[in-house]
Formats: structure tokens, C-alpha cells, sequence
């Protein structure tokens, strides 16, 4: 899977408590494509996926919904489809609920694909509740449904080079408590041409947007770096000690430990920040 790095010895990385030692960081991601049966969205500059209804609701800052989509943007939102490329940050005035895992001028035309699947897998169930457990364990939670989107390698607007950014959004839930995983794999730009974006170095200009936006303009979180150069660092960053990787209760919304600042990148000998 990718290049096999450890990533903690090199580009920072997952720790293995158990084992005492660095895991490869592809670990991070959860499994995707098309040996999951996943789906795609279409190859579409601003495109989104179909309305996609939900075996169970899915709560998001108290409301349950039922349905959501798979914006090509880097958003997943649950009212709406999200065909804007150029990110606000939250609060947004028009009171979409949704969540941006990534949201910037994302071009699957030009290279790579989003994934998204629907599951009850016990397998992956299992692995989702072990990592809560250990991000969140005076919570009790045993995962009995996840949603996972994955924008594989995927390129941005008006890009003249081969640059694609990975990343992952799993929403999941008990029927109760709700959780959403963020994991950055790979991010190689930040904008696209049309937000300012430098084509050859997709970067400057409006950068990408990564937090949650509950509908009103009271409860809302932007992630440290949002929408300055500092964002290609999100693969280095963390809320739960674990480099790229940022997770949520977003049934009744909680940042209590989150960062309010952009955290410090860890140095290459180290796989905590």
C-alpha cells in the first residue's frame, strides 16, 4: 500500500501502543476502493454524488438526518449538495450543515476519484470502536454503522502538475453517540486556479477549509490552519495525538481539548506531536 514508509520515522506517523513501535502509515486510512465495493462520484469539476439515504440516522449537533451527500469539493453535507470551490470559514451565513474534511476547488476531471461507501462490516466496525475507545474512553461506544469517503490522489483546478491530495472522512455511530474521523494522508496543494491557486504549485490564493458548520452561528469548529498556507500541514497535526488524523463527537458537538491554535509539527524522530 503506497510506498510502505513509516511513516514515523519520516513524514511522522501512527504509534503502535501495544507493540511499542511505529506502524506503517497507511494504517491511518481506513480500507477503501473498489475491493470495498465503493462507490464513485462522477468526474465532474464541482461535481457531487447523488442524494445517498442512510440505513440509520446519522446525528449532527443534535439533528438526525437520514440523507447526505459526497461533495467533489472536499464536503460532506446533509441538506444540500455543495457545488461552491472557494471555502468560507464557519460560520457560514447561509447555515448549511456540513462537514469539510478538505473543502477547496477539488478537479476528479483532471486526476483522481472519490470514494464513498455505506457499511456494517464487522471488521472495520471493530476497528473504528477500538480507535474511539482509546481517542475517547470515558465515552462508552461500540460502532454499529459507518459512512466512508475517501478522495483518492485527487487533483485541483486548473493544475498543470501531477499533485493530488488523500484523504478520509468516516462518519459513525452507536445509534446515539456520533462520531466523525478525519484522516489526511497526503496533501500536496492547497487551491485551486479559480481561488487564487498558483496552477503549477497549487498554492496561495484562498487555501482550503477543513471543520464542521452546524446550521446555526453558534456551534461550529475550524480546524487550526484553515484557510492559510499552514493547511498542507494537516497531515502533521492532530487532536488525538495520532499525526493526521482529527476526530470528533459531533452528536452534541465537544471541543473541549481540541487545540484552538495551530499546533506545532513533530519532528522526525517523533511519532506524537
Amino acid at each position: 500500500f503506497k510506498s510502505g514508509i513509516p511513516k514515523c520515522t519520516s513524514l511522522g506517523g501512527v504509534w503502535g501502543r501495544a507493540l511499542n513501535l511505529c506502524l506503517p502509515a497507511a494504517s491511518l486510512l481506513y480500507p477503501y476502493g473498489p475491493a470495498q465495493r465503493d462507490h464513485k462520484t462522477p468526474k465532474l469539476d464541482d461535481g457531487t454524488s447523488k442524494k445517498l439515504s442512510l440505513a440509520v440516522p446519522f446525528t449532527f449537533y443534535t439533528k438526525e438526518y437520514q440523507a447526505l451527500y459526497v461533495n467533489n469539493n472536499g464536503v460532506i453535507s446533509f441538506d444540500t449538495r455543495v457545488n461552491q470551490y472557494t471555502p468560507d470559514p464557519f460560520p457560514l451565513a447561509d447555515g448549511r450543515p456540513f462537514v469539510a474534511p478538505y473543502w477547496a476547488d477539488v478537479d476528479n476531471v483532471n486526476g483522481g476519484d472519490i470514494f464513498y461507501r455505506e457499511t456494517t462490516d464487522p471488521t472495520l466496525l471493530a476497528r473504528i470502536t477500538e480507535d474511539i475507545n482509546q481517542y475517547f474512553p470515558r465515552i462508552p461506544f461500540t460502532a454499529t454503522w459507518a459512512f466512508v469517503a475517501t478522495w483518492d490522489h485527487v487533483a485541483y483546478y486548473g493544475s498543470t502538475t501531477n499533485k493530488g491530495n488523500t484523504f478520509q472522512a468516516v462518519l459513525t455511530t452507536d445509534t446515539e453517540t456520533s462520531f466523525i474521523i478525519l484522516n489526511y494522508w497526503d496533501i500536496q496543494w492547497t487551491t485551486g486556479a479559480a481561488s487564487d491557486g498558483d496552477a503549477e504549485t497549487g498554492l496561495g490564493g484562498t487555501p482550503a477549509h477543513a471543520g464542521f458548520n452546524s446550521g446555526d452561528d453558534t456551534n461550529y469548529y475550524n480546524i487550526p490552519g484553515s484557510q492559510t498556507e499552514a493547511i498542507i500541514n494537516i497531515t502533521q497535526t492532530s487532536n488525538v495525538n495520532v499525526p493526521g488524523r482529527w476526530v470528533f463527537q459531533v452528536d452534541d458537538f465537544k471541543v473541549t481539548g481540541v487545540p484552538t491554535e495551530v499546533p506545532k509539527v513533530a519532528n522526525g524522530k517523533s511519532c506524537w506531536l
